[in-house]
C-alpha cells in the first residue's frame, strides 16, 4: 500500500512540473536583418565599435578576455561544489528549495557537456550507522534522479553516501543537524 502512495505522489509531482513547464510562455523577439560583429571572450556588454572611436583588439586583450572567461568558469564550477541541497529530517525529499538548486546545477551541467559530478549523501548524527548510511544513500539517489529528469545523462552522475560520518557542523542541537542533512556535490572532471 505505501508503495502505491509513494509511486501515486511520485506521479502527481511529475505531472505538476511537466504541467508548469508546459505552461511557461515563451516570448518571441522580432529578429532585426542588423549583423554585429561577434565579442571577444570577455568582451560583451562593451559598446559596438563607432566613426571615430577605436576598439583595442591586441593580442594582449584577448588574452585578457580568455582569462577573464577562464575565471568566471572557475567561479561557476566553485559555485557549483559550494552549494549542497538539504532535506528534512528523517527524509530524502526534494524540498522546492533543493529543486531550484538542482535546476541551477543541471543548466551548469548542460553547458559543460564533458563535466561529471558525484553527489556525496549526508545525515545528522541522530540514527544509528547503518540507516544513516541508507538514508544518505537515498538522499544522493534523489538528487541523482532529479538531475537526470532535467536531462542530464546519468552516466554524468555518481552517487556514495557518508551517513553521519562527514559532518559539516560537529555540533549535538537542530541548528547543527539541519546543516549536516544535506547532499554534497563535487566535479570529478572532465
Amino acid at each position: 500500500m505505501r508503495r502505491i502512495i509513494r509511486i501515486a505522489y511520485t506521479m502527481m509531482i511529475l505531472c505538476a512540473i511537466l504541467f508548469v513547464m508546459g505552461c511557461a510562455k515563451k516570448t518571441l523577439e522580432p529578429v532585426t536583418p542588423e549583423v554585429s560583429k561577434p565579442q571577444p571572450p570577455g568582451q560583451t556588454g562593451m559598446p559596438a565599435e563607432q566613426p571615430g572611436m577605436k576598439m583595442e583588439t591586441s593580442e594582449a586583450s584577448q588574452g585578457a578576455g580568455a582569462a577573464s572567461g577562464k575565471s568566471a568558469i572557475e567561479k561557476a564550477r566553485t559555485v557549483f561544489e559550494n552549494t549542497d541541497i538539504y532535506f528534512e529530517f528523517d527524509s530524502f525529499e526534494l524540498t522546492p528549495e533543493a529543486r531550484k538548486v538542482l535546476a541551477d546545477k543541471a543548466a551548469f551541467l548542460n553547458s559543460h557537456p564533458k563535466i561529471k559530478t558525484r553527489i556525496e549523501g549526508h545525515c545528522d548524527e541522530r540514527g544509528t550507522a547503518a540507516y544513516n548510511l541508507a538514508l544518505g544513500e537515498r538522499r544522493a539517489k534523489a538528487a541523482q534522479d532529479y538531475l537526470v529528469f532535467l536531462g542530464i545523462g546519468s552516466e554524468r552522475v555518481s552517487t556514495v553516501s557518508y551517513g553521519e560520518e562527514k559532518p559539516v557542523d560537529p555540533g549535538h542541537n537542530e541548528t547543527a543537524w539541519a546543516k549536516n542533512r544535506r547532499a554534497h556535490f563535487d566535479i570529478l572532471g572532465e
